[in-house]
């Protein structure tokens, strides 16, 4: 018999170009240099995405990014934030500072992304008994939907163990991780269909009530496996629900025809006022380009607010766009945020069609956190039918669910939802909560309001990278002399 043998490959050749350059990325944190604040910089190799998940550590961590100077030209990628903590801090908790060096420390090969993946998980992941089953709807959105949801699941015998749901322009993205109430283990693939069936059936009776509506085709319910990459549960899952929206195309503002709106049930009244409302918020988007280096330069202006820029940047990297250089800042509570962008077939935006798109989109992605209204933090004994039970006396008072948290701790639900009222009056928390306690038993209620009204957006800030290059240009092209 012929021998055949096998090409050989060293086993060490994964970390040829970290030997040979030092290490692929290098992190350093600064507690000295500003008063107020903790400066992060991060060096490394550059490739597709990594801005997305330098961002999505510190969002992990509930830092918030003040400022950012950002520059990944010719392959090499330099970042600059200065963070502080949820609490308006510097961040000198040391587990959080390690936390940050040994995940960006590590570096990018597949065998070191591994290795930050285990430490990941192992730090901020704690290993359930048994792995949920995701199921992913999206469709339009009407009075009372979270809560039709809720009730299908619980007489389906599913435990809802996590969910999360996004309202906007009148549509709706949800990831709910369920196992089986009884046994609390995952659900077979078999039933896992019947549950897709009911709950589509939920949906479609949005396209049923508005027979003319825009959204037919756009209800899905599938199932999904635990998001992979890296990054917490959390961020994966944020991340998950803008691109679901993104697929319903929530970034194109609902019309409502006059004779849609003359209906004479509550949810029609209310989903015209969910349309109307959705255009309250002041952000300003605007793209300008830069012939001279082939880039198109995307500018945001809007009232600043945690997690800002992971939303951005965000839906930046899931249009396929690139961004080279970036300058962010905040002042007096307002966010200024300057990103020199290139689609990855390194082409700039060249139509006014993908340039309305950009904005369009990047105007959706800021809007879909701020909610006008009450937030609501709810923690009670965890028990089959909860969830339910809680939003139905949320729907029977009046409010509709905007947005949804739905956590459990051991033997406790933290349940977090923001709320208003279908009419447009302000919410009885008092009667609220009575309702809650008088139909669901003890449970602790905590109020907060959201207020998203904002003054117009103060003039633009000095620092601009656009303004600084151009500037360079202009310097350069006065530099040349005739040659004799």
């Amino acid at each position: 018999m012929k021998k055949v043998s096998s090409p050989y490959f060293d086993p060490e050749f994964d970390s040829l170009t970290e030997r040979i350059f030092g290490p692929a990325c290098r992190v350093s944190i600064d507690n000295e240099s500003l008063r107020d604040c903790t400066v992060i910089k991060v060096d490394s190799v550059n490739k597709q995405g990594l801005l997305l998940e330098v961002v999505q550590v510190l969002t992990d961590m509930n830092l918030n990014i003040s400022k950012s100077y950002i520059s990944s030209d010719a392959g090499w990628f330099m970042d600059v934030f200065h963070v502080k903590d949820a609490h308006g801090n510097k961040v000198t908790d040391q587990r959080t500072i390690n936390y940050i060096q040994q995940v960006y420390a590590i570096g990018t090969t597949t065998r070191e992304a591994q290795k930050r993946k285990s430490i990941t998980s192992k730090m901020y992941e704690p290993e359930p008994h048994s792995e949920p089953k995701a199921i992913e709807m999206t469709g339009p959105d009407r009075p009372g939907l979270f809560s039709e949801i809720s009730a299908a699941l619980a007489e389906l015998h599913c435990n809802v163990v996590e969910a999360h749901a996004w309202s906007h322009n009148a549509r709706l993205a949800c990831v709910a991780y369920i196992s089986d109430q009884s046994t609390d283990v995952p659900i077979d693939d078999r039933r896992l269909a019947t549950i897709e069936d009911h709950l589509t059936t939920v949906l479609r009776a949005t396209t049923a009530q508005n027979p003319a509506g825009e959204f037919s085709k756009q209800q899905e319910v599938k199932t999904a496996g635990l998001p992979e990459g890296d990054g917490s549960m959390m961020t994966k899952v944020e991340r998950r629900l803008h691109q679901l929206m993104l697929s319903v195309r929530d970034f194109d503002r609902p019309v409502v025809k006059l004779g849609q709106l003359n209906g004479t049930t509550a949810g029609d009244q209310e989903l015209g006022m969910m349309r109307r409302g959705s255009s309250s918020s002041s952000s300003t988007v605007g793209i300008e380009s830069c012939k001279e280096k082939g880039y198109s330069i995307v500018t945001v202006q809007c009232k600043d607010r945690p997690r800002l820029m992971f939303d951005t940047v965000c839906t930046l990297t899931d249009m396929q766009y690139v961004v080279f250089h970036a300058s962010i800042d905040s002042h007096r509570g307002y966010a200024f945020q300057e990103y020199f962008i290139r689609h990855v077939d390194g082409c700039a935006l060249n139509t006014d069609g993908e340039k309305e798109r950009v904005i369009k989109c990047l105007e959706a992605a800021i809007e879909r956190r701020v909610c006008e209204g009450v937030r609501l933090e709810l923690c009670a004994k965890n028990r089959a039918g909860l969830l339910s039970d809680i939003t139905r006396v949320l729907r029977e008072n009046g409010l509709l669910v905007v947005r949804a948290d739905i956590a459990t701790h051991g033997a406790k639900a933290v349940n977090a939802f923001y709320v208003r009222d279908i009419s447009g009056n302000d919410v009885d928390m008092e009667f609220i909560d009575q309702s809650m306690k008088r139909q669901i038993g003890p449970i602790d209620l905590a109020v907060k309001k959201e207020k998203s009204m904002m003054p117009s957006l103060p003039d633009r800030p000095r620092f601009s990278i656009g303004d600084i290059l151009k500037s360079q240009l202009k310097r350069f092209s006065h530099s040349f002399v005739t040659i004799k």
